[in-house]
């Protein structure tokens, strides 16, 4: 898949991320490796989509002297979750900016139709005056994402983010498709999705493999 026709997604490449979305993927790594790991990458991929930010300079002292030194300016944050996977990444990314407010998406998907229901939503009242970052481990068939975008849109938010650790390029197309210039922050990009709309190879049910329910 050509990415680079898509100029509001980011498919990251370094090596220790590398590393620990192979760890996710082994089958053997059990729940409390796999839920410290998501973590660990929701920090870098976090680092990553948040260099945009804006600053200002503001006057502190040192202990040698008075100076200007930049500060990440305007609202805080909100990252918005889409339950339950999503909140996995949530620790992670509120380590990096601990001030961030913090929206729940209810999401589940169809067994026969794929296609994602809302279920709950609860989010800070002044979207429209913040950076929002929804997060999920998994863009599938990118159903959830766009529904969890067009959500937040019906609610006011109009400072729209997605970062996903990996994807499928049926999920990154539709997605692109339905908002192409909302940021797309990726980890991995796989090979495709299966019958059963897993990503291959994907990493399992994310969210079964976070809390522990695999069957």
């Amino acid at each position: 898949m050509d990415l680079s026709k898509y100029p509001n997604v980011t498919l990251l490449d370094h090596p220790l991320l590398k590393h620990k979305i192979s760890i996710l993927r082994d089958k053997t790594t059990g729940t409390n490796e796999f839920r410290r790991v998501v973590k660990e990458i929701a920090i870098m991929e976090g680092y990553e989509a948040l260099r945009d930010l804006p600053t200002e300079l503001l006057e502190i002292e040192t202990p040698i002297e008075k100076t200007k030194q930049p500060f990440v300016s305007g609202k805080t944050l909100c990252f918005v979750p889409i339950l339950r996977a999503g909140l996995g990444m949530v620790d992670g990314l509120t380590s990096l900016v601990p001030s961030a407010k913090v929206g729940h998406i209810g999401l589940y998907r169809d067994e026969v139709t794929h296609q994602p229901h809302e279920y709950y939503c609860k989010l800070p009242y002044d979207l429209d005056q913040r950076e929002v970052y929804v997060v999920d481990p998994m863009l599938a068939t990118g159903g959830s994402a766009i529904d969890a975008l067009t959500l937040l849109q019906k609610h006011g938010a109009k400072h729209l983010h997605f970062i996903c650790i990996i994807a499928a390029p049926e999920g990154v197309e539709a997605f692109v498709k339905a908002y192409p210039d909302v940021p797309l922050t990726i980890g991995a990009l796989d090979r495709e999705l299966n019958e059963n709309a897993y990503i291959c190879p994907g990493l399992g049910d994310a969210g079964d493999r976070i809390f522990g329910t695999v069957k």
